[in-house]
């Protein structure tokens, strides 16, 4: 028992640990806001949250995909335009922010850091206006 007491203590808690937030407390959170997600110090994509749990979404100098985020128990997740597999996280605030887990993370995946910008996304359609 001491052994596993120690391996606990040792290996990284996993994002499950942490309390994740209600589909209720992510809208009031994100709504009217730009969200970059970022992995190991890097933005690797940028999302508006538009009202009505609509989305705007672009990996780092992509295309725009539009769609639309719904809770599922513990999990917030994406659908966008044209995928029809949604894309399941944790989320949970971190005290600058919010902190992310894709649904199919390994505890030795890092969580991914969730903040706001005030930075337009970085994408060359659509709706981007002409």
């Amino acid at each position: 028992m001491r052994a596993a007491l120690a391996l606990c203590l040792i290996l990284p808690a996993p994002a499950l640990a942490e309390t994740p937030m209600t589909a209720e407390e992510f809208e009031a959170y994100v709504t009217g806001k730009t969200m970059d997600y970022i992995a190991d110090g890097q933005v690797f994509g940028r999302e508006v949250y538009l009202p009505g749990c609509k989305v705007r979404w672009a990996f780092t100098a992509e295309e725009c995909k539009l769609g639309h985020w719904f809770g599922q128990g513990d999990q917030i997740c994406f659908l966008y335009d044209g995928d029809p597999e949604p894309k399941c996280w944790i989320i949970w605030p971190d005290g600058e922010g919010l902190s992310a887990s894709y649904s199919s993370d390994t505890p030795d995946i890092a969580p991914r850091s969730v903040r706001e910008t005030t930075e337009p996304l970085g994408c060359a359609g659509p709706d981007v206006g002409v």
